[in-house]
């Protein structure tokens, strides 16, 4: 199957469309998104140039699959998944912050944590930890939420003092977070994988907040595999992950980190194929399910048609 890497769809009613660094979301009548999942990648806040077949479809079905798990904690947006690559749901104001959570010391906050910083978005880290050790509890570490450029870390306090959210509306994004991160995580025990960290992101709907975007995808969480762990880290070893953390090795070792002046790599077919084959890993094993590629031959008008038969329309001559 090829990459589908950028949609440009009218729908009846469409008032705006929003292309985000994977997403392309379709506003009908302020009522109503419309996510359409591509097969773009992002790392380190940039577009990669070569999509990944099938990437999308994973992303989709594996977010459906935990906003299902976890509506008893927090109502999400989702109306319906009416094609593989598509969500369909109810139309927020997002926060302008993305919530994230660490249970151990991997990826930015070790990055952070080598180059000598033992503070991340207000929560203190101990001295003497080794990568990819546990924290005693897990640490909340908000970013700023970019619509271009990069996110950054911001603490708690810097987002209530600028007004990004209140002191109240924070406090349930905070709870909820720690909720959520609790719940993905007994869910990852079970398949054998441990969940290292997450983003969440929130919006409010008639006055609630509701969970938006993805949850517990590997574009917005790492995972490490539970059988082993122990092991590696008392040899120093690298962790066995199921995350984008080995595309972002990989650019790593190629002298790219989406800083200034920087060239992207050329992503060859290989790379393109391994990082397929770890997406549908990543879904067969959190989900505890196989993964069962989309067969379409035309995937856009597929696409398409799903959205426009979810709004009870047909297709456009």
């Amino acid at each position: 199957m090829k990459a589908i890497t950028e949609t440009k769809f009218k729908f009846p009613g469409q008032k705006s469309f929003y292309k985000g660094k994977v997403r392309d979301v379709y506003n009908i009548n302020d009522e109503v998104l419309a996510m359409i999942v591509s097969d773009r990648v992002s790392a380190f806040d940039v577009v990669l140039p070569k999509g990944i077949p099938y990437k999308g479809q994973v992303l989709n079905q594996i977010a459906a699959h935990f906003m299902k798990a976890t509506t008893d904690i927090v109502p999400n947006w989702i109306l319906a998944v009416p094609h593989p690559m598509v969500s369909v749901g109810k139309f927020c104001t997002p926060f302008k912050v993305e919530m994230v959570i660490r249970g151990y010391l991997s990826g930015h906050a070790w990055r952070e944590y080598k180059a000598g910083k033992r503070e991340l978005c207000g929560m203190k880290m101990p001295d003497g930890l080794h990568e990819n050790d546990a924290f005693n509890e897990p640490i909340v570490t908000p970013t700023t939420k970019a619509e271009v450029a990069h996110d950054e870390d911001i603490s708690k306090e810097d987002i209530i003092k600028l007004g990004l959210v209140n002191k109240e509306h924070y406090e349930m994004l905070e709870h909820y977070t720690k909720a959520l991160f609790k719940r993905g995580t007994e869910m990852a025990a079970k398949q054998g994988l441990i969940l290292v960290d997450t983003k969440y992101e929130f919006g409010m709907f008639d006055g609630k907040i509701i969970l938006i975007d993805e949850i517990h995808t590997p574009d917005s969480s790492r995972y490490f595999y539970k059988d082993g762990y122990e092991e590696l880290q008392k040899k120093g070893q690298p962790q066995r992950q199921l995350s984008k953390e080995f595309l972002r090795e990989w650019l790593i070792s190629k002298n790219f980190q989406g800083l200034e002046g920087q060239q992207v790599p050329v992503m060859d077919d290989d790379i393109v194929t391994a990082v397929s084959n770890r997406y549908i890993e990543l879904f067969d094993k959190i989900t505890g399910t196989k993964f069962v590629p989309n067969p379409s031959q035309n995937p856009e008008k597929d696409i398409e048609q799903s959205v426009l038969n979810y709004l009870g329309k047909s297709t456009p001559a």
